[in-house]
Order: C-alpha cells, then structure tokens, then sequence
C-alpha cells in the first residue's frame, strides 16, 4: 500500500540522516499520521525524539516545512544539527538582519531550504508571512504547542494567533508537538489551531 511505501522510504531517511535503525512505536505512529496528510496532535515526553516527526516527513515530500517554535537557542542548535546532517534548515529571528532574513526566505522559495524555523513572533511582521503565502507552506509543525493554552504552564500571548496566521499560509497540514498537555490543554490546542478531525498520538 501506499502508506507502506511511505512508512519504508520514512525509515530509510531515519536511517540515512539521523542514524537511527527504526522509530520508537507512539513515533512510528506519528509519523504515519504525518506522512497521511492528516492534522495531527503529538504529546511525546521530553526526550522522545518529537522532533523527528515532522523532520523526517519533511524531507520526504515536495515542499517547505515552516516549524514554529517559541526559543531562539533551540532552534538554532536545531538547525544546526540538521545542517551537520545534510539536511537543508534554516531560522528567522531577532538576532538576523533584514538582509539575511531576506536571503534565508528567498533560499525557501528556491526549495535549497527543506525546514524553516521561527518563532511566532516573526510571523506577525506582515512581510515573513507574506513572503510565506507567496512561497506556500507545504506543513506547518507548531513546537511546544501548550504555550497556546492558557491552561497550559509558559502560555504565549503571540501563539495564540498561529490560528489566523495558519489560515493566511491556507490552511496547510498542520501537526502540534508538545511534551505535556492534560485533556483540557489538548482540546484547547486543537480549537485554537483549528485542527481538521487530528490524529492524537500520546506517548507514554
């Protein structure tokens, strides 16, 4: 079947980019929502690899991956990971000029960037998420989604407008990664980000 083939070629990039000869079960199972182009909510623990639920579909379909998360440390070590495993990433924040912001999403556009890190705050500057629109965003991975919940510990005023700016980029697939959410956080995770009928894989 197709999902088969899409699940095999998801284990060969596992393999080939990170190293690793199989993905964990509440992983695999994520992944195969992912690789299904269904929305998709995922509450694995600190250390349960979340990451690689989104990075590995990215690198298997045509199209950029836009990843927002809420650090600027985190997600440069991110990027810089990938980089150093030959996986083209790059970040858009605070510490950038204007020109290499430019650059960085003119390289998106081009398709030499597969994952495109940045903070909610940036795409609220009218141009970022323009320059977006332009380019389409093929799936849209929110990190550290409970920070969209006032229910949720570390809540993100700027989070809470993924909703609208999701509809702006028009209504890609989107997947929401956090490592801990209670029943009440996650159903408020998926109204604000208006999830289409998710997938919800809870890993222990």
């Amino acid at each position: 079947t197709r999902e088969h083939h899409a699940l095999h070629d998801a284990r060969r990039a596992l393999r080939q980019h990170f190293g690793y000869p199989d993905f964990r079960p509440p992983q695999r199972r994520a992944v195969e929502a992912v690789l299904s182009g269904a929305d998709a909510l995922i509450v694995l623990p600190t250390g349960g690899g979340k990451s690689l639920c989104f990075q590995v579909p990215a690198l298997l379909r045509s199209g950029l991956t836009v990843v927002i998360s809420p650090l600027i440390s985190l997600m440069k070590d991110q990027v810089d990971a990938l980089d150093r495993r030959g996986v083209p990433a790059a970040y858009l924040n605070s510490t950038l000029s204007a020109h290499d912001v430019a650059a960085r999403l003119a390289r998106a556009r081009d398709g030499a960037v597969k994952l495109l890190y940045l903070a909610p705050e940036r795409l609220e500057g009218g141009a970022v998420l323009d320059a977006l629109s332009r380019t389409g965003v093929s799936l849209l991975a929110v990190d550290e989604a409970h920070c969209i919940s006032e229910w949720g510990h570390d809540f993100r005023p700027s989070y809470r407008r993924i909703g609208a700016i999701r509809e702006r980029l028009g209504q890609p697939q989107t997947v929401a990664l956090t490592a801990t959410a209670t029943p009440a956080v996650r159903d408020d995770i998926i109204r604000q980000l208006a999830l289409h009928r998710p997938t919800i894989v809870v890993g222990g």
